[in-house]
């Protein structure tokens, strides 16, 4: 299949960008699956084990057309790790792939050797297995591929999955919970095919904005809702495109999670915006025998220049909900969900300062062998991120769940009130998010903050720090003071 590309520039900056538009499904009669969950074993001493194979694939994105993928334990995307707050895990993650690889695991807080980034690179026939305890709220976290210069195209041909988190102490707030069957894990991704089926990776300013958009891997898919509740765990798996997500009939629904957890209270929505690597848990609620489609509306995306070219325009439904005749009762949501742990902008010992620009954090590209920056264990830290672009862009940062305390010195939206650890960082505006680093140093192996605009990550738009004790030396070849911190 050829899909139609227009080409612009970005107003002010000479940048050639690519205009895709969405193809619309002829139906949506194929059920959408649910990702399997991962068998796993525990041992004597109470550690959960996953085994995750990558490997190479085949899937049938549109009728009669094999397109070669990449997926974990299976063509496409991977099983849902699913583990409990206070337990050891450990993935033993084999590499069959044609080249190396890595898993990080998105949003989880732990050692630095575990995390899975550039610096834990995964060969062909080899395996490579980090263990860790779970110690951090329930939340939707997710797991990719960061291999350094590569992380884009290993996300793009289908390296992805759930890692879901639960908080056995933890009240119950009324949430649907029933896996695969009133809460459903739905990665949204859109891909552009060549002619002969295969993947293209062309794209422009900010990566790939595909013309085929699937939710966990299908095109053209419906899910049958059986309850009267029905929570949807969303997650933006795509590499490049932002995403405003809805419902064809404009219906209210209750965001209850972002990143790294619940919110304080649900939020009353009818559009939730996620750029790439976010997340939202979203509880919709259904009548018997009704339809409706989750949708993605046109997506403010800030003041943009020549913001048609960053999708901005696009607009097509992703996912259709199928009401059964009879619906099972669901609980009501409770009005208060969690109370989270403060942050106090009082308590910040170090605050930092960070320029977003073209592919550079503070002027400067990713160097495997920089740090950028050194954080003390223990501190609570505010980062004063701009993005001094006129295009979009978004912030990753590992290890941690922060919170953003203001966007241009003005109160965050609700949505953005919960625990993130990707912030979408609008044009030309400024974000002051408070964090704290805990529990684990090491002061010669780095964790990453970048833009997760994929493209933008592999050409250099990421930066390095380590965690440190108190006085600690930093081993690395180049060590640079960072001239970013004020203490």
């Amino acid at each position: 299949m050829t899909v139609a590309v227009a080409v612009a520039l970005v107003a002010g900056c000479g940048v050639p960008v690519s205009v895709s538009s969405v193809t619309a499904p002829d139906d949506f009669d194929t059920p959408v699956p649910v990702p399997p969950l991962a068998p796993s074993e525990v041992a004597a001493d109470g550690t959960r084990t996953f085994r995750l194979t990558a490997q190479e694939g085949t899937t049938r994105f549109l009728d009669g057309i094999e397109t070669p993928t990449w997926g974990f334990d299976g063509d496409l995307l991977g099983p849902t790790l699913r583990a409990s707050r206070g337990e050891q895990v450990a993935v033993e993650v084999r590499n069959e792939l044609p080249e190396p690889t890595s898993v990080h695991w998105h949003g989880m807080h732990l050692p630095a050797a575990m995390d899975g980034g550039p610096h834990q690179p995964v060969d062909p026939g080899e395996v490579w297995r980090p263990t860790w305890r779970v110690d951090q709220p329930a939340a939707t976290l997710w797991y990719h591929p960061h291999p350094h210069g590569r992380t884009e195209e290993h996300v793009y041909r289908g390296l992805a999955g759930f890692f879901l988190l639960d908080d056995p102490a933890a009240p119950d707030v009324g949430l649907p919970h029933a896996y695969g069957v009133d809460d459903v894990p739905v990665v949204v991704q859109d891909r552009n095919l060549d002619d002969d089926g295969t993947l293209d990776l062309d794209g422009g300013e900010v990566g790939v904005l595909g013309s085929l958009v699937t939710a966990n891997g299908v095109h053209g898919g419906h899910l049958t809702v059986t309850t009267e509740r029905v929570r949807l765990r969303l997650l933006n798996g795509s590499t490049g495109r932002t995403y405003a997500f809805g419902f064809t009939d404009d219906r209210t629904f209750l965001q209850v999670a972002s990143d790294g957890g619940l919110l304080p209270s649900p939020v009353e929505a009818t559009r939730v915006r996620l750029s790439p690597g976010e997340r939202a848990e979203i509880v919709v609620t259904m009548t018997p025998g009704e339809t409706v489609r989750l949708r993605s509306f046109r997506p403010d995306l800030g003041r943009v220049a020549a913001g048609f070219a960053m999708g901005a325009n696009d607009e097509f439904d992703v996912l259709e909900l199928r009401a059964a005749d009879a619906l099972a009762a669901s609980p009501e949501v409770a009005d208060v969900l969690t109370t989270l742990e403060p942050l106090r902008e009082a308590d910040a010992d170090v605050t930092r300062t960070f320029s977003v620009a073209g592919r550079e954090i503070n002027g400067r590209r990713m160097d495997m062998s920089r740090i950028d920056e050194t954080v003390e264990v223990g501190a609570t830290e505010i980062w004063e991120v701009r993005n001094d672009d006129a295009v979009p862009h978004n912030l990753h940062v590992h290890d941690v769940q922060l919170r953003v305390l203001d966007i241009d010195g003005g109160a965050p939206p609700a949505a953005l009130g919960g625990p993130k650890d990707t912030v979408y960082l609008e044009p030309r505006r400024t974000y002051r998010l408070i964090m704290r680093f805990e529990d684990y140093t090491d002061p010669a192996v780095p964790y990453m903050v970048h833009c997760h605009l994929l493209l933008h990550e592999d050409e250099g738009l990421m930066a390095q720090f380590v965690v440190v004790e108190p006085g600690a030396e930093v081993r690395s070849s180049t060590r640079e003071k960072s001239a970013h911190a004020d203490h």
